[in-house]
């Protein structure tokens, strides 16, 4: 009977261990075309449409200061053919609060039109353009890309959108979509499976559970037979389902996918589903009862003894509407998760959900003995609720934290969260362990076994999260908290800025040329691949190049949740001379450097990141980040590259089997 408690853990656990992998490849996103619209005799509209793939945003051309790089124009008007009037006006966009930048930020997703009005001097029968951006999706950003533009005064389509070496090298265009679509379909099974263990825990409330056995019974005793009982109740169960997944089309319609997505960066509408979970979790606590008009059941009660399929469907929408004290703070959390992913999500949600709660209904009326296992209602399932308020109320300290990122406000620190995550959940142990009892709870002469166990794991869970408050990575919750840097004490409390510095420089005589230390784990590396590879061979270790960039999600998530474990830092810090190349960096490089393109004959590669991405692209064979590489002295790999790899273990053993080839 005391099961059902420790099922809820694995709706937590479900969001805390999810993780993936990716492959390296090279992606080319965005396919540029040109028009031209003429205008009078002497002035013409250059149209220029950069079709994007789902999944990815291309930049606006204005974007604030250490932003990512805006989409910039250049018209070469070098012949005086032509002179260019006003700027590059471009269509709306969507505007958000990016938490990676923490600024807001205008993107394009799907198409993005620019036009550039210019006047003829003479008559040139075209006009050459270049266009320079930056594209992202949700788990990586690709390093800044020029394209050649042509413009025909004729006003028809060119159809060009590459110049023909960049298609050239650009080949597996169909293996980024691939990619992309595998995300997207990740994302919405993650969404599925949590909405499904939610469904599972709604039908363990007081106002669900005890609606099984009576609605069951209905419909295996009014039948004519024990067929038809069956048939309604499956009936009942896909009424069930459309009802939510009606709900669920009705949210998307209203808001539209990309708006979704859009809100999910935004500090207001994090902020009002701050309080909106925070109201939830009151009432699941028992301060109040969140009700729909008692209206709107009675009226739906009378339509359901109709009969036939127009009374199933309308008994279906009675009980959503009478048990909606209880499932509404789940489904308005669960539509705020899937608003997060934007697309179909709140869709996808809602039918997980809801085919957890019609399950049982069909199952039970196909096999009616199975009636006698089901424990009987009492205080326990007062507690199922109890239990879920707190865990919406940790949950919606996620959604304020988010709002300070963007913000950068600094009122919600990691030591801050972290300590308010303790509590809370330091609290519903107490509870479980019977210490403390809330309004509608039942007195309580002991606690049953199952009750016990889950008190046990909260508190284990709330003892882990402790050392935190002093630095602890806590990779179990990385997801939630901030980030370490976004902490009072970045190093962690009682830990020098320097602490590895002995190690890492002992016997070398302070910092080789070119190096520096990365915080807070104090890695000696280097920003240059010449210096690094010197310094490799002068102290006789392999080289492990990591090509990042300062718009890479997953680079930030390797070097917090990854890089600190003792057995990769120890490999990191001793064993290996770590090349970090971001191939996002605008520095210029110095003149003596600047060389032309072998991507883009022509071409001169202006940039820092330029070199280093276009070394990826032509050595590797990838433009996504991060990318890992283990290398000898003669630039020979060790072992096969590998990509985004949050799994510790496959990671270490990566590392390690390269350094044994090295010293073969």
């Amino acid at each position: 009977m005391k099961k059902s408690g420790n099922f809820l853990l694995l709706v937590v656990l479900a969001l805390l261990f999810q993780t993936g992998t990716a492959k390296a490849q090279i992606f080319n996103p965005v396919k540029w075309t040109t028009s031209t619209e003429k205008i009078s005799d002497t002035e013409y509209i250059l149209i220029t449409k950069a079709t994007i793939d789902d999944g990815w945003h291309l930049y606006s051309q204005s974007v604030p200061k250490d932003g990512p790089l805006a989409t910039t124009f250049i018209y070469d008007d070098s012949s005086g053919n032509f002179t260019i009037v006003g700027n590059t006006m471009e269509d709306g966009g969507t505007t958000v609060e990016d938490p990676v930048f923490k600024m807001e930020i205008t993107y394009f997703e799907k198409t993005a039109v620019f036009k550039q009005k210019i006047e003829l001097v003479k008559e040139p029968v075209t006009i050459t353009g270049f266009v320079e951006f930056m594209v992202c999706d949700d788990i990586r950003c690709l390093p800044p890309t020029e394209e050649e533009l042509v413009y025909k005064l004729s006003g028809t389509r060119t159809g060009m959108a590459q110049t023909e070496s960049s298609a050239a090298e650009v080949q597996p265009t169909t293996k980024a979509d691939h990619d992309s679509g595998a995300t997207s379909g990740k994302g919405l099974w993650s969404i599925f499976f949590l909405a499904f263990l939610s469904g599972f825990a709604a039908l363990l409330t007081p106002c669900v559970f005890p609606m099984i056995p009576m609605t069951v019974s209905f419909f295996t005793k009014q039948s004519k037979n024990r067929a038809v009982g069956i048939r309604n109740a499956v009936l009942y169960g896909v009424s069930i389902i459309v009802i939510y997944v009606l709900l669920g089309t009705a949210v998307t319609a209203v808001f539209g996918a990309d708006a979704l997505n859009a809100l999910a960066t935004n500090v207001w509408f994090n902020l009002v589903f701050f309080l909106l979970l925070v109201i939830f979790a009151v009432s699941f606590l028992g301060a109040f009862e969140i009700m729909l008009p008692n209206s709107w059941a009675n009226k739906v009660d009378s339509r359901a003894n109709r009969g036939g399929l127009i009374g199933i469907f309308f008994m279906a929408l009675a009980l959503a509407i009478v048990s909606f004290s209880c499932t509404g703070p789940i489904v308005g959390t669960l539509l705020v998760e899937a608003a997060s992913k934007g697309g179909s999500a709140p869709i996808i949600g809602m039918f997980g959900f809801s085919l957890a709660i019609a399950l049982p209904f069909a199952l039970f009326a196909a096999f009616p003995g199975w009636l006698n296992s089901l424990p009987r209602s009492g205080g326990w399932l007062n507690t199922v609720k109890v239990v879920l308020g707190f865990l919406e109320l940790a949950l919606a300290f996620k959604f304020l934290s988010q709002a300070d990122l963007v913000l950068q406000a600094h009122l919600l620190e990691r030591e801050v969260f972290i300590a308010i995550w303790i509590a809370i959940f330091g609290v519903l142990a107490f509870y479980l362990f019977g210490k403390l009892r809330l309004p509608h709870d039942s007195p309580l002469e002991h606690i049953s076994v199952g009750r016990l166990g889950l008190g046990l794991l909260v508190l284990s869970f709330t003892i882990y999260m402790v050392p935190g408050l002093w630095g602890a990575p806590l990779n179990l919750i990385s997801a939630f908290p901030p980030p370490l840097e976004y902490s009072e004490s970045p190093y962690g409390v009682g830990n020098s800025k320097t602490g590895g510095q002995s190690t890492v420089l002992e016997g070398h005589g302070g910092l080789p040329d070119g190096a520096h230390l990365l915080a807070p784990h104090d890695i000696l590396a280097f920003n240059d691949y010449d210096k690094g590879l010197a310094y490799a061979k002068e102290v006789g270790k392999p080289v492990m190049i990591d090509f990042t960039g300062w718009a890479c999600v997953n680079c930030r998530k390797m070097e917090q949740n990854v890089w600190p474990r003792p057995e990769i830092l120890d490999i990191l810090r001793n064993e290996v001379v770590l090349v970090s190349l971001y191939v996002d960096d605008k520095r210029p490089l110095p003149e003596g450097e600047v060389v032309e393109s072998k991507l883009k004959p022509g071409k001169q590669l202006k940039y820092i990141g330029q070199k280093w991405s276009e070394l990826q692209t032509i050595r590797y064979k990838a433009n996504t980040q991060p990318l890992y590489v283990l290398m000898d002295h003669d630039e020979n790999n060790l072992i096969d590259p590998i990509a985004y790899t949050p799994d510790v273990e496959v990671y270490e053993n990566w590392l390690r089997n390269g350094i044994k080839n090295f010293k073969q």
